[in-house]
């Protein structure tokens, strides 16, 4: 029977940077990942400010940057008691492809997509991705929770122990990597899909806590974490083998949300704010979420994970304690100051964006003062427990806004991940600012 959708499958590799890629499979154990990444369709673009998941992820499905659709970091802060509270699908303020296809009286499977819990519903099937902290409501239609609980579903890797444990890590990586192979195959077969969209997180999360062990051949511990990637790339190959067998026409994207690379160390902003005199906490925070103890008629700005600065205007906070004229002074010196940032000597910063320079869209009044873009092997952050600028945590790795991965069979160039989800909209003869 002649097929008459003209189907698109979106593999995304959270985390993956194209150069680490390249890397990776010239020592020949990754055949799946090398007969994408070392093609002429193979190319690394950028991801979108603040280069984190729940922004690009976002970004991808609707096909805009964050003044478009609202999402701007892991947590958002409430104007009125300053608390925060972690960022979920109900802040996506634009509608995504899947919404879109469903219009048409199209249909979308979407496995472990970032940002997407609480589950919207849909037309077709959806298992949203971190932060989830269970299947009841991470899975459209609802009775998905029991078929996947069945399966023995996880929806996430315990990177809480994981950090210092490889052992343990590579236990979690490799059940979240069963999960979804499992689910890969529930929801392929029966082709009633226009859309199809798995994600694999397991790169985010051991490049986070072991990237050297990936990069560096010598490390002790490179063999084992190989022999995960070794897996991990079959489960590429297995997706491949499927879209090889789907009837015509067809496209296949595979992506990263945003690059990594080697962490030289942490840096604070709200330690450089209140060094500034600009921060004024009670005392430190209870853990690094604990946003309440800001002094808001003391405090001029504060910062929020990663790079964002937020001016405590009257026009914006409840307790606000100047003017936005009197805001955009400061935030013209603040920029000046961040870019003559440094640590050990070396800048910290690329630059410093104000939003309408990088944004555009309704939201772009809602997005922080000033955008932080760190240099390649910093990772800026915004705790309100800590009182070091600088130091290491834990972490080895870290995110980088360049050097994302990205192919397309079909030969598209974005430059950009927001562009990459305007090509997804373009296959399907959609326009992504239609509401």
């Amino acid at each position: 029977m002649q097929n008459t959708r003209n189907r698109l499958v979106v593999l995304g590799l959270d985390g993956l940077p194209f150069s680490l890629a390249r890397q990776l499979c010239a020592g020949g154990r990754l055949p799946n990942l090398a007969s994408l990444a070392e093609s002429a369709q193979a190319r690394p673009i950028r991801a979108e400010l603040p280069e984190l998941s729940p922004v690009n992820w976002t970004s991808l499905v609707t096909g805009r940057d964050p003044g478009g659709h609202g999402v701007f970091g892991f947590s958002r802060l409430d104007p009125g008691s300053y608390g925060l509270s972690l960022t979920d699908s109900s802040a996506i303020q634009a509608p995504t492809i899947f919404e879109r296809l469903g219009r048409d009286a199209r249909s979308s499977k979407v496995i472990n997509l970032p940002g997407a819990y609480p589950a919207r519903p849909m037309s077709g099937m959806l298992v949203a991705g971190f932060v989830a902290p269970d299947l009841a409501r991470a899975v459209h239609p609802p009775f998905l929770a029991s078929i996947l609980a069945g399966e023995g579903y996880q929806l996430e890797a315990d990177t809480t122990r994981g950090a210092s444990d490889p052992d343990y890590l590579l236990a979690q990586v490799r059940a979240t990597l069963r999960s979804r192979a499992r689910a890969l195959e529930l929801f392929w077969p029966d082709l009633s899909w226009d859309m199809f969209m798995l994600v694999l997180t397991e790169t985010d999360r051991i490049l986070h806590f072991f990237l050297p062990a990936l990069a560096h051949p010598e490390h002790r511990l490179h063999g084992a974490f190989m022999e995960f990637m070794a897996e991990w790339d079959a489960l590429i190959g297995r997706v491949l083998e499927l879209y090889h067998t789907l009837p015509g026409p067809k496209r296949l994207m595979v992506l990263a949300d945003h690059g990594f690379t080697e962490c030289r160390a942490e840096v604070d902003l709200n330690v450089f704010l209140m060094r500034k005199g600009l921060l004024k906490l009670r005392d430190a925070g209870a853990d690094e979420y604990d946003s309440r103890v800001i002094m808001p008629h003391e405090t001029a700005a504060f910062a929020l994970d990663p790079g964002r600065i937020y001016i405590n205007a009257k026009e914006r906070f409840a307790r606000g304690v100047f003017h936005q004229y009197i805001a955009n002074k400061l935030r013209a010196e603040l920029k000046e100051e961040l870019m003559a940032l440094t640590v050990d000597g070396a800048p910290v910063m690329a630059a410093v964006h104000e939003p309408q320079e990088i944004y555009s869209g309704p939201l772009v009044p809602r997005a922080p003062d000033l955008i932080c873009e760190a240099n390649p092997g910093f990772s800026l952050t915004g705790k309100f427990d800590r009182m070091e600028l600088s130091g290491l945590y834990g972490r080895f790795g870290c995110h980088t806004a360049g050097d994302t991965f990205f192919y397309d069979s079909a030969g598209s160039a974005p430059a950009s991940v927001a562009g990459a989800g305007r090509e997804i909209f373009a296959h399907f003869g959609l326009d992504p600012q239609a509401d």
